[in-house]
């Protein structure tokens, strides 16, 4: 059948590739937020400024803090964007949204998603049918490539809200799958570009560090699948540790010779920022946040506190900054790295103990990116992407993985809905969420039937409720008095609801990989 696929049967997958980029282009004239003014304020900087000025102008709110890479691609961005509107690149032009620069911008973010329907492509290789379907939507290559392709949350996210997540997702699905092909070096140099690119991913390095020295460096393994101590091969880490360090220098290299290197660490990891992110990602703090509001509340309703110490605008406060709990201990970024590296630590382990070759990869990689989102300090709720997306492979493979899959694209792809507050956009949002649902539950449904079902009923209890959840907070809640009030409530909602789904979604992967560990070891 592999031979079959590759000759006259990708068709299908340039079908669902043109679909999706023409959908793309239908969502050019939507709402874009303030990232849209962030990345035409970035093609400015880029474009009028010495390198040495990069990481020090502040014209903007919106300055420069993604690392040099990206920097560079702005750059290169920029020198194609003065054939639209040179205007653009006035970096005192804020907010400027001529339709020139409109179409451009989104322009070029459907035209660098030929990098990630590249590596969908890669990855659909990758995954091995087992069983030979006879209808070809039913192939497992094919489900996996309408998850990837058709993301609800990549689509709002790039293409309604404005970023550059496509090839940046298309660089670590390629990287994944490199790794799969045991093209090890290949995969670690992409990965070592994808982080320059965009310092979010540096959730996922753990795995990606143990992986390669657990199953690269160490050239065997004990019959028991320990690892032999003597197979060390010297000259694969030093291999791996030139490509890190060539790559690293490349991108950080011409700050370092002008001695500005604290001045892009400082803008890269801005610790001056809140707990959580303008809107709360439904993690961990963000249950915590809203324990402390409770408590808070009852607490001024039985004078247990007092009035005057209680801060006027805790958490209703829609802008990023530091801000202070009430009742429960505040939180330090160094409490929230701590917690994230106690919570990613039995992952790694299992992968170094236990390493089940591209498979354990991927469920380590998954998470360390669902440890770092519930733990993390300011983390956006955009970074379920990272779960997500790498996730999607696993879906396609075994039942167990599936079920969980779909509780975390549904809760995390619903908490993405905040990003898009306009009006035109609700039908859009909903309708493109119902169709990515639909699909991944019947898809799933049918690629895993002779299996048990999928959802425990108290599981399609939780994700069902997602519904009259939306209905408050979109049509109910604007109507009633309380929306001048106490407007961040839908937002509270939305977030507390989510993140027991997450938490939820963490705790039952984290228990399905420890149990499969200990049942194998019991077997041999």
């Amino acid at each position: 059948s592999g031979r079959v696929m590759a000759a006259g049967g990708w068709s299908w997958f340039r079908a669902l590739a043109l679909g999706v980029s023409f959908l793309k282009c239908l969502l050019i004239p939507t709402y874009h937020s303030t990232d849209f003014e962030v990345h035409r304020n970035w093609l400015a900087i880029t474009h009028n400024l010495p390198l040495s000025q990069w990481y020090y102008e502040a014209t903007s709110e919106w300055t420069l803090d993604y690392p040099p890479f990206f920097a560079w691609f702005e750059y290169a961005l920029s020198h194609i964007a003065k054939y639209f509107d040179p205007k653009m690149l006035v970096t005192e032009n804020l907010n400027y949204t001529s339709p020139a620069t409109v179409f451009f911008q989104r322009f070029s973010v459907i035209f660098t998603d030929v990098l990630f329907i590249y590596a969908v492509r890669e990855c659909c290789r990758c995954v091995n049918g087992k069983r030979a379907a006879k209808d070809i939507l039913e192939k497992p290559t094919f489900i996996l490539a309408v998850l990837l392709l058709w993301n609800f949350g990549l689509l709002i996210v790039d293409h309604i809200h404005f970023q550059y997540n496509g090839f940046l997702f298309g660089m670590m699905l390629l990287s994944v799958t490199r790794l799969c092909q045991k093209r090890y070096l290949e995969g670690a140099f992409l990965f070592a570009v994808l982080l320059h690119f965009k310092h979010i991913y540096v959730y996922v390095a753990p795995a990606y560090g143990i992986y390669l020295l657990r199953s690269y460096c160490f050239t065997a393994s004990n019959a028991d699948g320990s690892v032999k101590w003597r197979s060390f091969s010297f000259l694969r880490i030093t291999l791996l540790g030139l490509i890190v360090c060539l790559v690293s220098a490349l991108s950080l290299g011409p700050f370092i010779v002008l001695g500005q290197l604290p001045q892009v660490i400082s803008r890269l990891f801005p610790f001056k920022r809140g707990l959580c992110h303008a809107y709360w990602a439904p993690n961990f703090w963000a249950l915590y946040s809203a324990m402390d509001k409770a408590l808070t509340v009852v607490g001024l309703k039985y004078n247990f506190l007092d009035p005057t110490k209680v801060p006027k605008a805790s958490m209703t406060g829609g802008l990023v900054q530091e801000f202070q709990h009430t009742v429960l201990p505040s939180v330090t970024p160094l409490a929230t790295l701590i917690c994230t590296f106690i919570s990613i630590l039995p992952s790694v382990f299992c992968l170094w103990f236990k390493p089940q070759g591209p498979r354990g990869f991927l469920q380590c990689l998954v998470l360390c990116a669902l440890s770092s989102f519930m733990f993390g300090w300011h983390v956006h709720e955009k970074a379920i992407l990272l779960a997500i997306l790498p996730f999607s492979l696993l879906s396609v493979q075994r039942a167990k993985d599936a079920g969980i899959y779909l509780i975390l694209t549904t809760t995390g792809h619903f908490s993405l809905f905040p990003l898009l507050f306009t009006a035109p956009e609700l039908p859009i949002k909903v309708l493109l969420m119902l169709l990515f649902s639909v699909y991944s539950f019947s898809s799933l449904k049918s690629l895993h039937r002779r299996e048990r079902p999928l959802l425990h009923w108290l599981e399609t209890v939780y994700l069902i409720h997602l519904v009259p959840l939306e209905v408050f907070c979109e049509i109910v809640f604007p109507l009633t008095p309380w929306k001048l009030q106490f407007p961040f409530v839908p937002l509270l909602l939305t977030s507390v609801y989510c993140a027991l789904g997450i938490t939820y979604v963490w705790l039952k992967l984290y228990v399905s990989v420890l149990s499969e560990r200990s049942v194998r070891q019991k077997a041999e």
